[in-house]
């Protein structure tokens, strides 16, 4: 064990003999003082782990040696021990920043736990994490080698997210490669359950079967407007792991009181999940309402500029003359303005704001360098997502709905996943861009475990430019690349954010219930 050392001020030192024996024994080294005066004079002087301060003392109090200890020495944990249990002493010392405040008398064995807690916690939560990870290792290993259906899959990835999350806090570099060949296998596996059954789930008229992008405001929203006013927050391309992330600092403001994931339609992008959302139709339904509606590239801005239309048509076609309120945000300026004018909607009873920032992160980010290399992985993608909430407008608006006792949903149309494995394909001029999936005719690539392949469109309701116009999904960490130039464009775009295809990340997606802190 580290040798700690320790320094303990208290008038009455003397009478802690015996619990610095304790101390002594159990490896931690203590120097003792009197007064504040010379706990400051040594604080300055060497180097102390933990301080633990009495606080009232002759001369200089508890209180005003740690403020001054605090100055020079702000990263020192510092545990106030005290017989006044008055409310405005303890109120005092945490917001001077104290690390611990313990009531006298006290036992050895809270001080112990102090330490402990304060000292040695990374130490014991790494350990804790190790060998619970390893446990449910084994677990998670025998339950992926069974054949899942879609609520067993959701269950799988909500516990493979959480031990990234926390295999991310401890930081433990093996540990972190051990479960990340564990998502790709469960990525592998549910790419062929979503192969074998996605064209029957689409098809399936009964209920059990996956809640889907063109249900989900049907089934989950509706009922909910249709009880009390409410505020649907889409934020484009949010995984479930980054949603983790923003919990705890939207907790802040609003608690969850559910956490669910849905599936996204395929092609797992904009133009295709998110317009099936507020449409409550599939793809080919709404081209076949709106002819010409997804002729062109995914590119196109315009595939979602329809989104308060479709929205409104469902709301009417499902019985809801209400006043409502459709918003998208792309930049900061409009983040700011919806924050500024947030109370000329608030008597609304559906308010629905898209919020664009992770999905330009996830494109930006093949396309700055500087930006590969803040994020070169999962958990720094996690990281600058949390970054960027805390001084977002994104923020700011839901502290203010917070304080209006607004029920707020939170959730997103599709997410994406880092590819690292180029799959060749050649397409004609009129073949889309995006990597993880193909649409046109004549389509022509090597066969893989991880391609799903569809000649007949109609089958799962996608619209077709031409008659002959196949498409062809990727799994795994798959991303298409032509021939031409193909070195370039694998360096280019191997290790970036992407979707489209068949993924965990992908299709799997947050749909969170949360009401205001009360």
């Amino acid at each position: 064990m580290q040798k700690y050392h320790i320094l303990w001020a208290d008038d009455e030192i003397d009478l802690l003999k015996p619990h610095i024996i304790f101390l002594n024994n159990k490896g931690y080294e203590v120097t003792t003082v009197t007064n504040g005066i010379d706990a400051l004079e040594l604080s300055n002087k060497t180097t102390f782990d933990i301080i633990f301060l009495d606080e009232n003392m002759p001369g200089l109090s508890g209180l005003e040696t740690l403020v001054k200890i605090k100055e020079v020495k702000p990263f020192v944990p510092v545990v106030m021990i005290t017989k006044n249990e008055e409310e405005h002493i303890m109120e005092e010392a945490i917001g001077s920043k104290i690390a611990d405040y313990l009531i006298k008398p006290i036992n050895p064995n809270q001080i112990l736990m102090s330490i402990k807690k304060l000292l040695q916690n990374k130490v014991l939560v790494n350990d804790k994490t190790t060998s619970s990870y390893r446990q449910q290792f084994a677990e998670i290993s025998m339950t992926l080698s069974d054949k899942l259906d879609y609520k067993e899959w959701i269950d799988i990835y909500k516990k493979l997210v959480h031990w990234e999350i926390e295999i991310d806090a401890v930081g433990d570099g093996s540990l972190k490669e051990i479960l990340l060949s564990q998502k790709s296998e469960g990525n592998q596996q549910f790419f062929k359950t979503v192969k074998t059954n996605y064209e029957k789930w689409i098809n399936d008229s009964s209920e059990d079967k996956p809640v889907f992008s063109h249900t989900v405001f049907r089934k989950k929203i509706i009922p909910s407007i249709k009880q009390e006013k409410t505020f649907v927050l889409l934020i484009d391309n949010l995984r479930f792991d980054q949603w983790k992330v923003l919990q705890p600092l939207i907790a802040e403001s609003y608690k969850t009181v559910s956490e669910e994931l849905y599936y996204s339609i395929l092609p797992t992008t904009t133009m295709y999940a998110r317009n099936a959302f507020f449409a409550g139709m599939m793809p080919s339904e709404i081209e076949k309402k709106h002819p010409g509606f997804y002729n062109g590239d995914e590119e196109d801005l315009g595939k979602n500029n329809m989104e308060e239309e479709l929205l409104r048509d469902q709301l009417k076609k499902n019985g809801l003359d209400i006043k409502f309120s459709y918003q998208k945000v792309t930049n900061l300026n409009q983040g700011k303005a919806l924050c500024d004018g947030i109370k000329n909607i608030l008597d609304n009873q559906l308010n629905v704001v898209v919020y664009n920032f992770v999905d330009m992160l996830s494109h930006a980010r093949s396309d700055m360098e500087v930006l590969k290399e803040l994020a070169p992985d999962e958990s720094a993608y996690r990281s600058i997502t949390a970054s960027w909430f805390k001084h977002s407008p994104l923020q700011e608006l839901i502290q203010l709905l917070s304080h209006k006792k607004i029920k707020l949903i939170i959730t997103t149309d599709h997410g994406t996943i880092r590819v690292n494995k180029p799959h060749k394909i050649i397409g004609d001029k009129t073949t889309n861009s995006n990597m993880r999936y193909k649409v046109g005719k004549n389509l022509g690539f090597d066969a893989s475990n991880y391609l799903m392949e569809i000649k007949k469109p109609e089958s799962i309701f996608l619209p077709k430019t031409n008659i002959s116009d196949a498409y062809v999904f990727a799994g795994d960490e798959l991303f298409f690349v032509y021939p031409n130039n193909y070195q370039k464009f694998v360096q280019m775009f191997k290790d970036t954010f992407q979707h489209g295809g068949v993924s965990l990340e992908e299709v799997l997606i947050p749909y969170i219930v949360l009401e205001p802190n009360r």
